[in-house]
């Protein structure tokens, strides 16, 4: 296991434009794949960039093996990920990380995060079977137990989400092993957030803690 306190090496691949920077990657990555080794690559487009297509140089780190680039530029910061089938809400989620208040995703009515349900009277019948369904936003009165809004109200929409999500996840603690999530209680989370911040507040440089992000790999 490396130190917990060292990340990833990083080597540069540098030379003018057209010098065969991207040919270079291409091999070293064919290469470190074939010895079992993972293989993330970064791409820099200073120029600005659209989404990764074909033939581009991101897309040919992904052919060559890449298990994941990032393309980066002045206005994008583009991750490209290979996958083998459709994500689960819960994998995009972490894959965004923690750094939000709320997330709101569009789709996934079969997932298991709550739902608002858009109901528009010419469209037809509200969606059936729905998990978790919190609120419609309607344009005409239903008859459930499911608390309304119209489309104009975005107010209380908000205030819906504030109150329910935003503000009681305000301070939290996050605990994924291998990639799931762990569900805590009250008693180990304060344990493990007690724990961490008086380590981290003792080492040099750290100032004020705001946020705190730790990754083990074994």
């Amino acid at each position: 296991m490396r130190s917990a306190d060292k990340v990833a090496p990083v080597v540069s691949i540098v030379g003018k434009s057209n010098s065969g920077k991207t040919a270079v990657i291409e091999r070293l990555v064919q290469e470190l794949k074939s010895r079992g080794y993972r293989v993330a690559t970064i791409k820099h487009a200073p120029q600005g960039t659209s989404f990764d297509e074909r033939d581009k140089d991101s897309w040919r780190h992904i052919e060559a093996g890449s298990d994941a680039t990032v393309v980066s530029s002045p206005d994008n910061l583009v991750l490209v990920k290979p996958v083998f089938q459709d994500s689960s809400l819960e994998e995009i989620v972490r894959l965004l990380g923690e750094d939000y208040d709320i997330i709101l995703s569009e789709g996934f009515k079969q997932g298991n995060a709550p739902k608002i349900e858009v109901h528009r009277k010419a469209i037809g019948a509200p969606l059936k079977d729905i998990k978790k369904l919190m609120a419609l936003v309607t344009d005409e009165p239903l008859q459930t137990k499911v608390r309304q809004f119209s489309f104009e109200d975005s107010k209380g929409l908000a205030d819906l989400l504030e109150k329910g999500f935003i503000r009681p996840q305000k301070e939290r603690v996050s605990l994924y092993v291998n990639n799931a999530p762990i569900v805590l209680t009250t008693f180990p989370k304060q344990i493990i957030a007690n724990v961490l911040m008086a380590v981290t507040s003792c080492l040099k440089g750290v100032k004020e803690i705001s946020s705190l992000q730790i990754f083990l790999k074994k």
